[in-house]
């Protein structure tokens, strides 16, 4: 059986808003099992948004343990979690998030720059992430000169350059049309089922053609149903 590679253990999440207190998550438990593809849904305001905040390293819980990989990041430093992040997580964004000053390749190596590995390797990575994603004729267009689907598949090539063992996608078809939003589903699947990446998606869409694992609904800050 595979390990458990995410564990959200009794997870509270409450924000001071001055005089009221927000409790964005109320006792959430998730565990993600290496290999597996999972869906995160839930109406808006249900605390999907500070799930993958908790998973992806990018917030720490008011109380409660977050597992990553059997280690407990839950009271780490800034400096540690951006550590983590740049080592263990891929992240992909609904906005894309790609530097409009930069080219197709130079945003895919970006995130090794951080990381002080940029050198002749990482960039022929890069190229053959592009290629992976279909896009080695675009490699240095910037993103004002790609569609909606190209860009969002160099944020996946990027996701990938440090080879991570989890790719956390935030609404990754929300900015695109059905026919473009199925294939970058279908390059996720591929992430998962070929590479063997875990992938945990946030989305409030029905995802039809998704190959996934399960669904875990979240509600008022906590898991509804899977």
């Amino acid at each position: 059986m595979s390990k458990n590679i995410i564990e959200i253990d009794n997870v509270w999440k409450v924000y001071q808003m001055e005089e009221v207190k927000v409790e964005a998550l109320r006792g959430l438990n998730i565990k993600i099992k290496k290999g597996e593809f999972v869906i995160i849904q839930g109406p808006s305001g249900s605390g999907k948004s500070t799930t993958f905040n908790m998973i992806g390293c990018l917030d720490i819980p008011t109380k409660g343990k977050i597992l990553l990989d059997g280690k407990d990041i839950s009271k780490l430093s800034e400096s540690n979690l951006a550590n983590i992040r740049g080592k263990k997580i891929g992240f992909i964004f609904q906005t894309f998030n790609l530097m409009p000053s930069l080219s197709a390749l130079e945003n895919v190596y970006m995130p090794s720059i951080f990381h002080s590995n940029t050198n002749s390797e990482t960039i022929k990575k890069a190229k053959e992430l592009l290629e992976k994603v279909g896009l080695s004729h675009r490699i240095n267009h910037k993103p004002s000169e790609l569609s909606g689907g190209e860009r969002q598949r160099v944020a996946i090539a990027r996701s990938l350059i440090n080879d991570p063992e989890v790719i956390l996608a935030d609404e990754p078809t929300g900015n695109l049309d059905s026919k473009t939003g199925e294939n970058i589903i279908k390059i996720l699947n591929d992430l998962n089922k070929k590479d063997k990446k875990t992938i945990v998606m946030v989305t409030h869409e029905k995802l039809i053609s998704a190959r996934y694992d399960r669904v875990i609904r979240i509600k008022d800050g906590k898991v509804e149903n899977e």
